[in-house]
């Protein structure tokens, strides 16, 4: 396969590419500077900032290997996205935040993302999703609270556990 003429617009700077790159960028900068900000009383120099600025350090690599990626013009074509399926993510997210926001608790929360998320990716099944979600959550609550003795958000259905 040939390489097009270089004054061929295919093989030019892709602008979208250079915005996600940016993006990218400035949210590794974010990590870094938050991490920054975290106290540590560890002597050890290994504290809570180490895993922000390890994937702030990924994010970084990803943001210059798409810039030299977009300005080559060598990304590959995007593919168009449903609206109802970005949507339906987005509310499934926004549910998530009201739900734990207002007490309802990780296992609820979570529920409703897996059932939105499962029909914006085209399942159709709502009630037996919602059965699966329930039953996947509560065993991921069980296992960070319990076995990992990790906090997360208590509601109704965790005060039973």
């Amino acid at each position: 396969m040939s390489e097009p003429p270089q004054g061929s617009a295919s093989r030019r700077l892709d602008p979208a590419g250079v915005v996600i790159a940016v993006a990218l960028a400035a949210v590794a900068v974010v990590l870094v500077w938050d991490a920054g900000q975290l106290q540590s009383n560890n002597p050890y120099g290994m504290g809570p900032h180490v895993m922000p600025v390890v994937i702030a350090a990924g994010l970084g690599i990803l943001a210059i290997g798409n810039l030299v990626e977009a300005l080559r013009g060598h990304l590959p074509a995007r593919e168009s996205a449903d609206p109802k399926a970005v949507w339906l993510i987005l509310g499934g997210l926004a549910l998530l935040i009201a739900i734990i926001g207002l007490g309802g608790g990780f296992i609820l929360a979570t529920t409703a993302l897996f059932v939105t998320t499962a029909t914006a990716f085209g399942r159709r099944a709502v009630l037996a999703d919602l059965g699966i979600g329930l039953v996947l959550t509560t065993l991921i609550y069980i296992a960070f609270n319990r076995l990992l003795t990790l906090s997360l958000p208590a509601g109704p259905l965790e005060r039973l556990f």
